[in-house]
């Protein structure tokens, strides 16, 4: 009775162990699978946080190349289309120039055109044949006297041709020929040291000789005028050619008074000229012929 009592223990026993047994490994499959999950679960987040890191450093470094990359561009394109506007402002400031220039060129001509119908106007009012010539000169070999003026033989000047020209609307005298080339001639300035020229009082006639002081800037002397004619001349009064001497034509300006001396124990008055031409802006004359137009 016992041993059977001891057998039933034993089977017991044993059903109880299997069962603990069971119950551990279905306790340990279910931890094994819920670990195996949360195992990949947390591998599965892991990939895509690393995968998420790289994305975003890659895209940082991808970012950062195509900035670099875009400004490399744009420096150059702006270092080229710098080049370019520079190359062009040159070019505008070369054409600005000519344009300029042109301008310039223009203006000079329409004022030579003036000049020259001044001069053609003035030639045709002349009642004396005359020559016109442009001054191309000086003579350096008497003190920078004399005028050089682009007409001789060969267009028909010669020695002691009385000068004229036309200057701000008035006709005064410049000189006479001293001596002539083929092509080119000398004319001696009435204001030159040897120079001297009958002249007369345009109003009251008294007449005297002109001579000059040897410089252009310097005023012109009137000499020998009568001491009677003090109370009958003036201070601005027209000095004009008499024609006395048979080398300038009567009636031609020369300057007007600016200062009349009367010296103590002289029969004479010495008249103080200033000359109509301004030498300094002469620039064309014309030789007249002695012979009147008919």
């Amino acid at each position: 009775m016992q041993r059977r009592f001891f057998g039933q223990s034993q089977k017991s026993s044993g059903r109880k162990s299997n069962a603990q047994i069971n119950s551990s490994v279905l306790v340990f499959v279910i931890l094994i699978i819920t670990s195996s999950v949360l195992l990949l679960l947390s591998t599965m987040d892991f990939i895509f946080g690393v995968k998420n890191i790289g994305l975003s450093i890659f895209s940082g470094i991808r970012g950062g190349i195509y900035e670099v990359n875009s400004f490399v561009s744009r420096t150059i394109l702006s270092i080229s289309e710098l080049a370019t506007l520079r190359t062009e402002h040159a070019n505008l400031l070369t054409q600005l120039d000519r344009y300029e220039e042109l301008e310039r060129s223009n203006a000079e001509i329409f004022q030579e055109n003036i000049r020259l119908k001044e001069q053609l106007d003035f030639a045709q009012t002349l009642r004396y044949r005359n020559i016109p010539a442009q001054i191309s000169g000086r003579d350096p070999d008497n003190l920078f006297s004399a005028i050089v003026i682009n007409k001789g033989s060969y267009s028909g000047v010669s020695n002691n041709m009385a000068v004229v020209a036309w200057q701000n609307g008035t006709q005064a005298l410049v000189g006479k020929v001293i001596q002539t080339g083929v092509f080119e001639s000398l004319v001696m300035p009435v204001f030159d040291i040897n120079s001297q020229v009958a002249s007369r009082f345009s109003v009251s006639r008294f007449e005297g000789i002109l001579e000059g002081q040897g410089s252009s800037e310097s005023p012109l002397l009137m000499r020998f005028v009568p001491r009677r004619a003090r109370d009958e001349i003036n201070i601005g009064d027209i000095i004009i050619t008499s024609g006395m001497g048979g080398i300038f034509p009567p009636g031609i300006n020369i300057g007007r008074v600016s200062g009349i001396n009367t010296p103590e124990y002289e029969t004479t008055l010495e008249v103080v000229i200033v000359p109509m031409i301004d030498f300094s802006r002469l620039e064309y004359v014309f030789v007249m012929e002695a012979e009147i137009q008919e």
